[in-house]
């Protein structure tokens, strides 16, 4: 979003006026210089009679103590402060999400949309990953914010972290973020201070839909949830797979690819185990259908006829004209209180 459509906002320059530093200087054009994603993550909000920053904090985020980034994205904490009256325009800070494609790098994606590839071990970091290792196909992964803090009497890279991100000792991640190399920070320097921990509230989610003509993702992350909550069941899948619980593979399979938008690889995982479920209940068509999927979200997969049983290389060996959805138009599923197998053969 361009200056210009954001609207009039509040003087961030501290009060009295001061010349900057040669130090000033270089602090701040090693943030200017080094990028800032054209994505625009905030939306805005128009203050209403009545209306306070901490209660606009609760309602967006559903944290009072988040009124700071209210206060800091509006520059209300600089000469003095502005004071909150009604039809005060406000930017309300938000992460995105993105949905990674194949090839896609955490370096790339760092480039792209925090302004600096440098600043990749933080995008992965936000979402629980390492910077060396690229993010799966398909996985919705949040984007920080880029907070711009303008630096004010008495602070430093410790207090900064400690007020925004809640640990003093990521201090250092604040100084290679903004290729400070060790040098301290200087009163109306200009810090991005990227926050992943934004989550909107439905409010917030709505209000950050419906502002302004451009599709946002800030509103977005159910496929971030789901994804999440699959990565949570999974080892259980395993251990039910392992345990020859076939019935408990189905059920959990199923249940987990109703999650929602998964990534690739998670949705070959669960197909893989749902093949050799089905396969040893004899439900063929299903587990022909569930190996087509499988090889879909993984193509490069092999089966090795020499560790897979007989009955899935013939399930994988034919290709369905069309693939079925796993609920419900895949068939009825075993039922519970079907007669089980005496003793079920793992495939």
């Amino acid at each position: 979003m361009s200056d210009a459509a954001r609207g009039p906002v509040p003087l961030r320059y501290p009060a009295p006026m001061r010349l900057p530093t040669h130090r000033t200087l270089r602090a701040a054009l090693a943030v200017v210089l080094v990028g800032v994603p054209v994505v625009a993550h905030a939306f805005p909000h128009v203050v209403a009679p009545g209306e306070t920053l901490a209660g606009l904090a609760e309602r967006y985020y559903g944290k009072v103590e988040l009124e700071k980034v209210l206060v800091a994205e509006n520059g209300l904490d600089q000469g003095g402060g502005v004071p909150v009256v009604p039809g005060l325009r406000l930017e309300i800070p938000a992460v995105l999400h993105h949905r990674t494609e194949a090839g896609e790098t955490w370096p790339e994606l760092a480039s792209r949309l925090l302004g600096d590839a440098d600043r990749a071990d933080v995008l992965a970091g936000a979402n629980d990953a390492m910077p060396w290792a690229p993010p799966r196909d398909g996985q919705e992964i949040v984007v920080p914010y880029n907070l711009r803090y303008v630096v004010g009497q008495g602070d430093s890279t410790l207090t900064i972290a400690y007020r925004f991100l809640g640990d003093r000792d990521r201090a250092w991640m604040l100084d290679k973020y903004n290729h400070l190399e060790g040098e301290p920070v200087r009163r109306g320097a200009l810090l991005l201070v990227p926050l992943a921990e934004l989550p909107l509230t439905e409010a917030g989610r709505a209000a950050a839909r419906e502002s302004g003509a451009l599709v946002r993702s800030q509103g977005a992350g159910a496929a971030r949830d789901a994804q999440r909550r699959v990565d949570a069941e999974l080892p259980a899948l395993a251990a039910d797979l392992r345990g020859g619980r076939y019935l408990e593979v189905i059920t959990r399979g199923n249940r987990m690819l109703g999650f929602g938008d998964l990534a690739t690889p998670q949705l070959a995982t669960i197909h893989r185990a749902l093949v050799e479920a089905y396969v040893a209940f004899d439900a063929f068509g299903l587990a022909e259908t569930s190996c087509a999927a499988f090889r879909d979200a993984d193509p490069s997969a092999e089966l090795d006829p020499d560790l897979t049983s007989p009955k899935v290389v013939r399930a994988c060996s034919v290709r369905p004209a069309a693939l079925a959805k796993p609920l419900p138009d895949a068939g009825p599923l075993p039922s519970s209180s079907a007669p089980r197998p005496a003793t079920p053969r793992r495939p």
